[in-house]
């Protein structure tokens, strides 16, 4: 069955002051899955890694300037392409940093879209219907543009579809209330017109989408009464002559959805594949009027298959890459990863029954939304007895409660009754289909436990963390409960297992860890793994080794004097190889290092921190630092470790939060010399690889001798 996954923000909004654009002109794929390229309606684009909620580049026309259609990447020649005032073309590449030195192109005619193919050259569909390859018109830029569209006439949406042989540019127009569809094919080169039926009383399509399968291309459109369509149209096919009447296009109807009072004014529908579209703008069936909702329906059997409520106003826009959804809503712009497995009617209507071995219960979980909407409370799912089951014969042989059940328990009894029959539930075996009603039962504890300062349960909380069906949107006080509670091993597996803890939450763990006495600290049970990476890293404190990466704390201490300073370092360990914090602070601490952020929301969090505690954590990151870039250094496979670009991305961090109070602080001073050291060594080191980077690649481009004996000796000679 098809699901939504908790979603995270990308990027905050700033929508037009009447609301009604969203600000987002365009989200485009880059070289991987993991890279979108953002352009907004005004001024600039820039370049996301969506799992880090990251910017790694951003670039800005000039005021006056405004950017006219979505910049594409073409990965044929590594570039950014967009378009400026409607006629400028602009290309640059990653590297560089101000697009009035790029290069442009100012062409004779408007442009509506440029479109791009991964491997294949990017094409520009002028607002008159004509179309040219990217180099085709960058040859000519002043080349006049035919204009195949009707005087009235305007495109509405346009894409490209790429089949096993070439690429196609399909846009949609409208003239007076009829709606066409064109289909620019390039081999051989022809324009195809279709008519498409007219949606009583006179209604026009809010959005398009398409794909390709079997020689078909596939267009799904939604109108404002709710109806979705379908419509297929074949990639191989004549040309029709200038002047000649459109073909109509047939239609099926996939879905009809509710749509409340009235008509829709913003939603939008995307194919995620053959049997699944996702919808958004539209109300919940289950749900209250004046709610909008991101939902998956099976078009084959005509159900509700997941649903999420999105906060905040609808723009109408929807974006679906790699199994995530992209999706602006009030002044947030959201991913929402999806799943979409091959489904049966049994499965679609919540009725499939199979026995999970402990492997499957052990992987993430797909909440059913059946089960959200229509529990079985009559009739409980039966437990399946296997050697590795942990139901004991007691348990089995009493009777269950029902949710509804355990959720009073949990507000009125005692500890010990409460302790009994949740640990008897997260026993079961299909503990995984209860994904939902944890995240109730979990919520209902910490309201409790908030209201009552004798009820606590830190076993029975750790367990359902555990179980990896909660998150921290589904109960948004556990963590701040947990430290309340100095409940820090609950903390620990809460930055572990909730992807979406909010900034302000893990700035709120970072300074009760950083603050907390190291004798305190050790007291505190912790996950055994990570104890055992914290006692690799201090085992070598006696003795430091030399250091990879162009740094090595002995050469720059070295001097002309007779070596006095190095034969001291022989016998003294130097302070930045001793870790400021004890062992169990540290693990902590590697917690906060490894939890997901967007840096615009955690710098101002940052600044709360005391100078203290800031050059403590300095300290710390310098150690893990001077660790990391050891020879000898182990590599911890299977450990949960922080890495070296996790650990110099907080350096960053606290350094542009606190530089000014560092530069002022006395006991920093020694701290911020050796964060400048290793800055410099880092610097040095890629120069000097810079230099060989030239010879590097000649080498590439040699020819191999194929004609090898089994003993040669080969010169290679480097200029």
């Amino acid at each position: 069955m098809a699901a939504l996954y908790e979603g995270y923000t990308l990027c905050g909004l700033t929508p037009s002051q009447n609301l009604s654009n969203s600000g987002i002109q365009g989200v485009e794929p880059e070289r991987d899955s993991d890279h979108v390229v953002v352009t907004d309606s005004r001024r600039s684009v820039t370049l996301f890694k969506v799992s880090d909620q990251k910017s790694l580049s951003s670039w800005t026309v000039k005021q006056g300037q405004t950017l006219t259609c979505s910049a594409v990447y073409n990965s044929k020649t590594k570039e950014y392409v967009a378009v400026s005032d409607s006629k400028v073309i602009r290309i640059w590449k990653e590297e560089d940093i101000h697009l009035d030195k790029a290069f442009k192109a100012t062409v004779s005619s408007d442009i509506w879209r440029v479109h791009s193919a991964a491997g294949l050259e990017p094409v520009v569909l002028f607002q008159r219907g004509a179309v040219r390859f990217l180099d085709s018109l960058l040859s000519a830029p002043k080349q006049p543009i035919e204009e195949v569209l009707a005087q009235e006439e305007a495109i509405r949406w346009s894409t490209n579809v790429v089949t096993e042989s070439q690429q196609f540019v399909i846009f949609t127009t409208e003239q007076k209330g009829d709606n066409f569809l064109y289909l620019q094919r390039f081999n051989p080169n022809t324009l195809q017109k279709y008519r498409l039926e007219r949606e009583e009383p006179g209604l026009s399509p809010l959005s398009f989408s398409a794909s390709y399968k079997d020689k078909h291309i596939r267009l799904v459109y939604l109108y404002p009464n709710g109806h979705v369509y379908q419509s297929l149209v074949p990639v191989r096919g004549l040309g029709s002559d200038e002047g000649a009447p459109a073909l109509p296009l047939p239609r099926s109807l996939l879905l009809a959805l509710p749509v409340g009072e009235g008509l829709l004014e913003a939603a939008s529908a995307q194919v995620l594949d053959e049997a699944h579209v996702a919808v958004v703008g539209l109300p919940h069936p289950s749900a209250g009027a004046g709610k909008d909702f991101l939902c998956i329906w099976n078009t084959n059997f005509q159900t509700l298959q997941a649903g999420k409520e999105m906060a905040g106003k609808i723009y109408g826009q929807l974006w679906g890459y790699s199994n995530k959804l992209f999706i602006p809503h009030g002044k947030s712009f959201s991913v929402i990863p999806y799943e979409c497995p091959k489904s049966s009617l049994a499965s679609a209507l919540g009725k499939l029954r199979q026995a999970k071995t402990e492997e499957s219960n052990a992987s993430t979980s797909v909440p059913s939304w059946n089960n959200i909407l229509h529990e079985d409370k009559a009739n409980p799912s039966k437990t399946v007895e296997t050697r590795k089951t942990r139901t004991t014969r007691k348990s089995q042989s009493a009777p269950s409660l029902t949710n509804d059940q355990i959720m009073e328990l949990i507000k009125t009894a005692s500890v010990a009754e409460v302790q009994k029959e949740v640990e008897g539930l997260l026993s079961r075996t299909d503990v995984q289909d209860l994904q939902p009603s944890l995240g109730q039962f979990a919520a209902a504890l910490v309201s409790r436990s908030l209201g009552e300062e004798a009820f606590y349960t830190p076993s029975i909380l750790a367990q359902l963390v555990q179980t990896r069906c909660l998150c921290h949107s589904m109960c948004p006080d556990l963590v701040l409960l947990a430290l309340e509670k100095k409940d820090y091993f609950l903390c620990q597996l809460c930055l572990q297992f909730f992807p979406d803890i909010p900034e302000a939450v893990t700035c709120a763990c970072l300074k009760t860890f950083i603050s907390m006495p190291d004798s305190d600290a050790e007291k505190v049970n912790l996950e055994p793994e990570s104890i055992s990476l914290m006692e690799t890293l201090m085992a070598g404190e006696r003795d430091p080794v030399g250091l990879q990466n162009g740094f090595s704390p002995a050469t720059n201490d070295m001097d002309q004097s007779g070596g006095t300073k190095a034969e001291k370092k022989e016998t003294t360990t130097p302070p930045e190889h001793i870790c400021p914090v004890g062992l169990h602070k540290g693990v902590l601490l590697n917690e906060v290092l490894m939890t997901a952020y967007s840096d615009f929301f955690l710098l101002p969090h940052l600044k709360d921190l005391s100078p203290q505690h800031v050059v403590l954590f300095l300290r710390y990151l310098q150690f893990l630092y001077l660790k990391y870039s050891q020879d000898a250094f182990p590599q911890m496979h299977g450990l949960r470790s922080p890495t070296l670009t996790q650990i110099m991305d907080w350096v960053c961090l606290l350094l542009d939060a606190h530089f000014t109070v560092l530069v002022m602080t006395p006991e920093a001073k020694g701290l911020l010399h050796n964060l400048h050291t290793f800055v410099k060594s880092q610097v040095r080191l890629f120069s000097e690889l810079g230099k060989i980077e030239g010879s590097l690649h000649e080498l590439n481009k040699m020819k191999v001798n194929k004609d090898i004996g089994q003993y040669s000796i080969e010169v290679i000679e480097l200029f």
